[in-house]
């Protein structure tokens, strides 16, 4: 309640005695304007000190700011823009010496905004005359349409960016972002598979691997942690390009319809160079097939998705089973009468080589006959769990995205028939890249290889699959098969070379049955066959030597001369020295550790 300013008790005695009663109401306002007076600087003078708080806290937190940023280290301000999450940057890939095969190039992208265009009818028209692959009557549907947005170019090189910049159209904007670039060109393009955009933004665009190791090793790539650390290969890009030079024009003087050869070192299991063709430029992959035979398709790696019958190269193995097994030794007599009947099948030989034969004439001669009545000794069961062991029941480990989906062919049924076809490579397709490990296991000491892209300095040794006794037969068997059989062509290479021929009619792709002018040639061999350092398989897809009265397809007259002359070309590259013709040293008894 407030305290009336008259208050008529104090009046009325006021009034008896004598006392002027206005002066009582005076007083009280004086009072009452006191009283209001120390509140309200009561209440100034808190408000002025909850301000000197507030500004001290201010000042102190932006002094202990200034202080933190006087004492770290300077850095670029980074932008909080939406498309600051796209990373672009990808690591280089190298190859074991250190020379790129993949980089990334800075560019720029073409997009248009139509709602800016001024003159829509002339920019499409130019845009088609700088770009071909663009059509004027669709471009100006969308310019003048009710899109606000739309990539015109992903990406586009400096000369197309001046051009379209000289039309002078405000709605032609450009975005900066990376691209990958190949700079070996068709070299190596089903190892380094491709890369495209993945995420795209205005100002940036995420830069992703589609095939070969950019998408094997994608994670790699891009992962920022590793700080753009290049991704070493083991392919040699001197021996990658000698390799394809010689294939490709063995390829054409054989006829074939497409090739492949993979060069690998049996210590490591590193392949140093892998070749299919046809082939093509990574900086412009063209598009996958969507009918048809998946090998017409240049994207197709022979090497590792070609999954073929790789005929008599699998005696090798017949003979080193039956070897570690002590069922035969090098010099066992086998009979070789033919043809061997099995039911309603006959096992023929190319030619009659005699009525019996050495485990060694065998594999020098190629009898399927011989081969075949090993297999019988060793038994499906053993020569499953053989072929298993050698990793021809899985697609290869090979560090490509394309080899989980290359599954080896296997019998429904594993039949003693089967068992005697698989023994001479029929009836069972693997890829040139089973066959150069399987091979890189026989001659290298019997030791599990496992074949790799990735550059490596000291590989663990495998499971034992052979001794190294029989992996020394192995390699004498292969060393007479080129002296003395029938792989002849590679006897002159300047190197002591080892291996095995293999000719598989190829199968039709509907109805069944075999082409009877159509095979697949391979020649796997291993150099300098005394103490290998090098597996090297050539496969050719339907050659035809044509340079006498008939066609020859075997692989002696077609796989064989390819993978010779590759050996001349890469064999002084790899560091080996050549034999000196004439010399005592080459004709000296060769020595089999």
């Amino acid at each position: 309640m407030r305290t009336p300013l008259r208050p008529l008790a104090r009046v009325l005695q006021a009034r008896l005695r004598g006392e002027n009663p206005d002066k009582i109401e005076a007083d009280n306002i004086r009072a009452r304007h006191e009283e209001m007076r120390d509140k309200m600087r009561a209440r100034a003078e808190s408000r002025l000190l909850f301000t000197a708080v507030l500004f001290l806290a201010g000042f102190s937190v932006v002094g202990i700011r200034m202080t933190a940023l006087a004492s770290s280290e300077p850095v670029e301000p980074r932008a909080s823009a939406s498309s600051a999450s796209i990373v672009a940057q990808r690591a280089n890939i190298t190859d074991r010496n250190g020379r790129v095969l993949a980089t990334n190039l800075i560019t720029n992208s073409l997009y248009a905004q139509p709602k800016r265009m001024i003159e829509p009818e002339r920019a499409a028209k130019e845009l088609a005359a700088i770009f071909p692959e663009l059509k004027e009557d669709e471009l100006l549907e969308d310019f003048t349409g009710t899109r606000k947005f739309l990539w015109v170019k992903r990406k586009i090189s400096p000369e197309q960016q001046q051009a379209v910049h000289d039309i002078g159209e405000p709605g032609l904007l450009f975005g900066p972002r990376e691209m990958r670039l190949y700079p070996i060109g068709k070299l190596a393009p089903h190892v380094l598979g491709g890369a495209s955009f993945g995420r795209e933004g205005v100002h940036s665009a995420e830069v992703i691997g589609t095939a070969g190791v950019e998408k094997a090793f994608d994670a790699y790539l891009r992962d920022p942690a590793y700080g753009g650390a290049p991704l070493e290969l083991s392919i040699d890009m001197t021996i990658q390009q000698a390799m394809r030079r010689v294939l490709y024009g063995g390829m054409k003087l054989m006829n074939a319809r497409g090739a492949t050869a993979v060069l690998m070192k049996v210590d490591t299991g590193e392949v140093v160079s892998m070749v299919s063709l046809p082939d093509f430029d990574p900086n412009t992959r063209p598009p996958g097939l969507l009918k048809g035979d998946p090998s017409d398709s240049p994207l197709f790696n022979r090497a590792v998705q070609g999954v073929y019958e790789l005929g008599s190269t699998f005696k090798v193995f017949t003979a080193a089973q039956a070897l570690e097994l002590g069922l035969v030794n090098p010099s066992t007599m086998l009979e070789t009468k033919g043809p061997m009947r099995w039911g309603r099948y006959r096992i023929r030989d190319f030619r009659y080589y005699g009525d019996e034969m050495s485990v060694t004439d065998v594999i020098v001669k190629s009898s399927n006959i011989g081969t075949a009545k090993m297999a019988l000794n060793i038994g499906a069961k053993r020569q499953r769990a053989f072929l298993d062991s050698l990793g021809f029941f899985d697609p290869t480990p090979v560090e490509l995205v394309e080899a989980p989906g290359a599954h080896p062919i296997l019998p429904r049924k594993w039949s003693e028939i089967s068992t005697m076809t698989i023994s001479y490579g029929h009836g069972m397709a693997a890829s040139p890249l089973h066959l150069a490990a399987g091979f890189a296991t026989m001659v290298g000491g019997g030791t599990k290889v496992t074949p790799t892209l990735v550059k490596t300095e000291n590989a663990e040794k495998g499971e034992r699959i052979i001794s190294e006794r029989t992996s020394a037969q192995i390699r004498q068997m292969l060393h007479k098969v080129v002296q003395e059989g029938t792989a002849s062509f590679a006897r002159d290479t300047g190197y002591l070379v080892g291996g095995k021929t293999g000719t598989a009619d190829k199968p039709k792709r509907e109805g069944g049955g075999y082409h009877k002018d159509k095979v697949i040639a391979t020649f796997a061999s291993a150099f300098p066959i005394t103490s290998p350092e090098y597996v090297l398989v050539v496969t050719l897809d339907e050659p035809s030597e044509n340079s006498g009265k008939e066609p020859r397809r075997t692989a002696g007259w077609t796989a064989v001369p390819v993978a010779a002359e590759i050996i001349k070309r890469t064999a002084p590259l790899l560091g080996l020295r050549p034999i000196e013709f004439g010399s005592p040293d080459a004709v000296t008894p060769v020595k089999f550790q």
